[in-house]
């Protein structure tokens, strides 16, 4: 038997759980070959695997709902009790237009900060969108939400993501095993994201019939990726023929999107990031998105928020630096002044170096005394 503790957070009790917990009773009668135990803030569920993840599922849907409409009643428990996953996640993105998607263990994934609702205003409107920022803003993880419930909803019949196959600042040299497995170490954060929002039966089942495709950018040549979401994951790694290469691959239905970090550029010191050159080419042209995220949108640990302000400290410094050291005036050569030191070689214009006779090669050696002995 299984046991997990759901906390209750921001929640009037007595709206949620009902007079003398009916609601909670009542969702405990339909599963008869488990408990749920409701204390305080706190509700236990005790049972087998499988029925612990529907009553979890149930509940996240029942606080989705009541922190919609502010009150949970015993027709609302039934309504989500009689009805399948499928259905009560389709009903609560209805009521709530602010939740991109139902994560596969019931899980709300929505917008998080200002400036992630604004990546998802803006890839509602545009086809095309540039989402910029530095690590731990969720570019990634709502870019894959979004991907995902664009495909649910069957507006896109595809998903295809890419990133450039770049070594962070190292060399990992020769990865054993065939394709896949030396290309998914650097896939792996889409993987995860997508494994947070798909049950494994149909997250297998989407990436064993190509409708879900994950692959490096150099196999996106000569292709037209269309009637599809696509997304291309660090940005910043491509070069500026690969990042071309890329964007006109965009068909006549395709969303796509371009994740980069300015700060993270892991390219060779003298090889230009396509990213950087594209934002200044297509900066004018009309019907595309541009957003930019920054520290306030970090959504990690927090201290990856004070660890990115004193990254960007340390880079606007430096900069400083380095333009004050160009603007420093340059010393002028001085000339060449005799002192009045005698024995100098200044005083002396027999002994100045630019007076010594060149060697054209006929002077004699010194003998050494010890060979000639």
């Amino acid at each position: 038997m299984v046991e997990k503790v759901i906390t209750l957070e921001n929640v009037s009790l007595i709206d949620f759980l009902g007079p003398d917990n009916q609601n909670i009773r009542q969702l405990a009668a339909a599963f008869p070959g488990s408990k749920i135990i409701s204390r305080g803030n706190e509700i236990k569920i005790q049972g087998q695997t499988p029925v612990i993840s529907r009553i979890n599922d149930i509940l996240s849907a029942l606080l989705e709902h009541y922190h919609q409409y502010g009150q949970i009643t015993d027709k609302t428990v039934y309504q989500y009790l009689s009805s399948s996953d499928e259905d009560q996640q389709d009903r609560l993105l209805a009521a709530s237009p602010d939740v991109i998607l139902f994560g596969a263990k019931g899980g709300v994934i929505k917008a998080k900060t200002a400036n992630q609702q604004r990546l998802v205003d803006a890839v509602m409107r545009h086809d095309l969108v540039f989402a910029l920022g530095p690590a731990g803003t969720g570019k990634t993880y709502i870019s894959v939400a979004l991907a995902v419930r664009a495909l649910k909803n069957k507006e896109v019949k595809k998903i295809i993501i890419s990133r450039p196959v770049v070594e962070a600042g190292e060399s990992l040299g020769f990865l054993p095993g065939d394709l896949k497995d030396k290309i998914d170490p650097y896939l792996r954060p889409i993987y995860d994201a997508l494994e947070d929002m798909l049950p494994p039966e149909k997250f297998k089942f989407y990436m064993e019939n190509k409708t879900i495709e994950i692959a490096p950018l150099a196999y996106m040549r000569g292709r037209t990726l269309n009637n599809a979401f696509v997304l291309l994951d660090e940005a910043q790694n491509t070069t500026p023929s690969q990042l071309k290469m890329f964007l006109t691959r965009m068909g006549p239905t395709a969303k796509v999107m371009v994740n980069g970090d300015r700060s993270q550029i892991d390219l060779p010191t003298k090889q230009k990031s396509g990213l950087i050159q594209a934002l200044d080419i297509l900066k004018d042209v009309s019907g595309i998105g541009f957003v930019e995220m920054s520290s306030e949108d970090v959504v990690r640990h927090r201290l990856v928020k004070s660890i990115v302000l004193a990254y960007d400290k340390f880079d606007v410094d430096t900069q400083h630096e380095q333009a004050n050291s160009i603007n420093r005036p340059i010393r002028e050569a001085q000339p060449y002044r005799r002192p009045n030191n005698p024995g100098s070689a200044a005083s002396d214009p027999g002994r100045h170096p630019d007076t010594r006779p060149e060697d054209d090669g006929t002077q004699k050696l010194p003998v050494n005394q010890e060979q000639q002995l």
